[in-house]
């Protein structure tokens, strides 16, 4: 079973997979994903982080936290 939660931030689907003490963010395009970025799991606020233990995508902590990957992965022009 998989662990990855899927969000949809606007018109974009999102994959967000905890690994470890790591998250990693990704886009998913058709049934590919792109990864975009692993940030330390720590980094995330708590209520994120539970959140993402429950696998809530509805949740507007991690809402929040993926919109904040998102814009800084746009920011860096990625």
């Amino acid at each position: 079973m998989s662990d990855d939660v899927t969000i949809r931030l606007d018109s974009e689907e999102y994959v967000i997979r905890p690994e470890g003490g790591s998250v990693r963010v990704g886009r998913r395009v058709g049934g590919d994903v792109t990864w975009l970025e692993t940030v330390d799991g720590g980094l995330l606020s708590g209520p994120a982080r539970a959140a993402l233990d429950r696998g809530d995508a509805s949740d507007e902590a991690l809402l929040t936290a993926l919109r904040g990957v998102v814009q800084a992965e746009v920011q860096r022009g990625g």
